[in-house]
């Protein structure tokens, strides 16, 4: 049995991730169509120190926080999900807690518990779910958030898009609510959004997770592929295997 070519949209920032998006997918028997979507402008800022629990959410925010200097001290060190703690392990920082659900809410149900009258640090990017803050506000602590890094429509992305207006692209596969927003801006700015959202739809769409899953269907995207955890291999592989058709030799 034999994959046909079958065009994979992918959406990470333009750099190893983005390299390695592409050869998975290669590897997956797909043809990848790489569109960023989403470019890192770094702010320069570190996690505030002293906070009894410190949360990172992101790759991005660990490396971000090595390149800024952070020294965690006393805090207690958590990560959204196994992704962002191997990525805090690489940068040379002990991991403390993760959720068992890789979400926001899943972090405030991991903590609840242990944080009324404590103190938080939230270091993320300019894009970050109110869920996590709020909800840690509910539970009692005191919540104190720094942006390391903005998250912005780099020059050049569309790629993606134009293929979906003209019927051309067979999958999607979005990773954060922000990516799907970046692209229907785009279809807008191009004058084919109708089009692309059409496109999209005739079209296998898989989302990282139930977040990004609720933002495309607001926006009348139609999701048809969310992995059980919010790893980028398990959906880019969910959204092959649901998008290629195949053929006996």
């Amino acid at each position: 049995m034999t994959t046909r070519d079958t065009t994979v949209a992918v959406f990470r920032p333009d750099d190893e991730r983005l390299a390695n998006a592409v050869e998975l997918v290669e590897s997956l028997g797909a043809t990848p169509v790489p569109d960023p979507m989403l470019a890192v402008r770094s702010s320069g800022r570190s996690p505030k120190p002293g906070a009894d629990y410190t949360i990172l959410t992101s790759k991005t925010g660990a490396e971000l926080a090595r390149e800024a200097g952070w020294e965690p001290g006393e805090t207690t060190v958590c990560a959204i999900g196994p992704s962002t703690a191997e990525a805090l392990r690489q940068e040379g920082y002990d991991v403390d807690r993760v959720p068992d659900e890789y979400t926001s809410s899943g972090l405030v149900a991991e903590l609840a518990e242990d944080v009324d009258g404590a103190t938080v640090e939230v270091a993320r990017s300019d894009h970050g779910s109110d869920v996590l803050i709020e909800g840690l506000w509910e539970a009692g602590a005191f919540v104190h958030e720094t942006v390391l890094y903005e998250l912005v429509r780099p020059d050049g992305a569309g790629s993606s898009v134009e293929l979906a207006a003209a019927g051309e692209l067979d999958a999607a596969a979005f990773t954060s609510s922000l990516t799907v927003e970046n692209f229907l801006a785009t279809a807008e700015e191009l004058g084919v959004r109708e089009e692309a959202l059409a496109g999209l739809n005739d079209a296998v769409v898989g989302v990282i997770g139930p977040p990004t899953r609720e933002t495309a269907e607001s926006l009348g995207i139609a999701v048809d592929v969310v992995p059980q955890h919010a790893d980028f291999e398990e959906l880019a592989c969910l959204v092959v295997e649901e998008a290629a058709p195949t053929y006996h030799d």
